[in-house]
């Protein structure tokens, strides 16, 4: 992320990252040609992430059938591209800085289409985990796809943005968990149509992991055709790596991009763009606050969306509920519907009530969403899957619907810190 340089007054720390303007201005309108691109990128990244099988780990083997073991490996798999993501997107969006976001959101989606076809076509645990880190590692998506829309909104249309990403939310976690349901073991499912492909016998997850290859294969040529640069000025990949080479110290270092970034912009008649403040300078007190409730928030969605499709598929007896993968599929892709509720008011929401109530409405109903888990399995034990448990995990859903808004107050305060001068 490009910053500008900040002064060394302490009183400026103290800035309301959240205070609401003073009078009212006139909204720009969203550019919605790179914004529907910006919604494609979006989609195509969370669908990478939905539709993976759950249980590929029983399935292989790895578990030697014992059903608590599951949640363990499956753990594995969601984490590793996690860490590996935490490692690497700082550097990928410093680096987006220099170069531009365009190349690294080709590379990313790259890499999640060659990392789950991978993941589809693994029949060991190792080489499940190998493409999960892979992508991990490559997929700076996430993080850049936030960058361009930072550079293409402003404070005025930025809120409803965010509202509109929501439709890139949804429609990935309707088609994920249908795909990752429906399309896992064609063979066995619909044998009328799949039985006799060999193929798909010995690889029954292919065909789930064939919807996000394809999507990301759409949005890469869709990127690489139709959207525009958000980094006006950038030097080429090859002086970068020429300057890395030839730089003996971190001065010098300074001094010779700095040369080649000015002599990139005469070359281009483009006005220069500030160098990118060092990692160090930019994790100032209201960074690291804001990063710190980002990364609470995302440490509780990953665990909770983790744990919800385990819960559903473990038997009642080991604390869950036995549902098959096409009716975990289903309530997921339901309950992907409260999307909705974000598109229409979240922008309202703010500019009614500020994003620190949203924050503090969404956090406390954290709570009640994970007690409702040994309730739900308290009400199958006890009466089936009858009615209470089904009204049971629709209140859960509901109350995530409050959850989900946190993200929005975070994408808005990160935001907000770059374009105060005062870090």
């Amino acid at each position: 992320m490009v910053v500008r340089q900040h002064d060394d007054d302490d009183n400026d720390e103290e800035i309301q990252l959240l205070q609401q303007p003073d009078r009212i201005v006139a909204k720009t309108p969203l550019p919605w040609d790179q914004f529907l691109i910006i919604l494609l990128l979006q989609f195509s990244d969370q669908l990478v992430v939905e539709p993976l099988p759950r249980l590929p780990p029983k399935d292989i083997g790895v578990t030697h059938g014992d059903e608590t073991q599951v949640g363990y490996y499956v753990g594995i798999l969601r984490s590793s591209s996690c860490v590996t993501q935490t490692l690497t997107i700082l550097y990928w969006s410093q680096l987006s800085d220099r170069i531009g976001r365009k190349p690294l959101i080709l590379m990313a989606l790259f890499a999640i289409a060659s990392t789950t076809l991978s993941f589809g076509l693994s029949r060991s645990f190792l080489g499940l985990l190998v493409s999960r880190v892979i992508c991990g590692a490559f997929d700076a998506q996430n993080g850049l796809v936030k960058n361009s829309l930072m550079d293409i909104t402003d404070a005025t249309n930025l809120p409803r943005a965010y509202s509109y990403l929501q439709i890139s939310f949804m429609l990935s976690a309707i088609v994920g968990p249908i795909a990752g349901g429906l399309l896992s073991k064609p063979a066995d499912r619909f044998p009328e149509i799949f039985g006799h492909s060999e193929l798909l016998q010995t690889y029954p997850y292919l065909l789930s992991c064939a919807v996000p290859v394809i999507c990301a294969s759409i949005a890469l040529q869709v990127t690489y055709f139709c959207f525009k640069e958000t980094v006006s000025t950038r030097a080429s990949l090859l002086d970068l790596v020429k300057q890395w080479f030839s730089s003996q110290t971190y001065a010098k270092s300074s001094t010779t991009s700095s040369n080649a970034l000015a002599s990139y912009g005469e070359a281009n008649s483009e006005e220069i763009s500030p160098t990118p403040l060092p990692l160090r300078a930019v994790l100032t007190r209201k960074v690291l606050t804001v990063a710190a409730s980002n990364g609470a928030l995302v440490l509780f969605d990953v665990g909770l969306y983790s744990i919800l499709p385990i819960f559903y598929a473990t038997p009642v007896e080991l604390g869950g509920l036995s549902l098959d993968p096409p009716r975990i599929g289903a309530i997921f892709a339901t309950s992907a519907f409260r999307k909705i509720f974000q598109i229409l008011f979240f922008a309202h929401l703010h500019d009614r009530f500020g994003a620190y109530a949203i924050l503090t409405t969404g956090l406390c109903s954290g709570i009640p969403i994970v007690v409702l888990l040994p309730v739900i399995n308290a009400l199958a034990r006890a009466h089936g899957m009858g009615w209470a448990v089904w009204l049971a995990i629709s209140l859960q859903f509901v109350l995530m619907l409050f959850l989900d808004m946190c993200f929005g107050y975070v994408n808005i305060s990160c935001s907000r810190l770059t374009e105060t001068s005062d870090y």
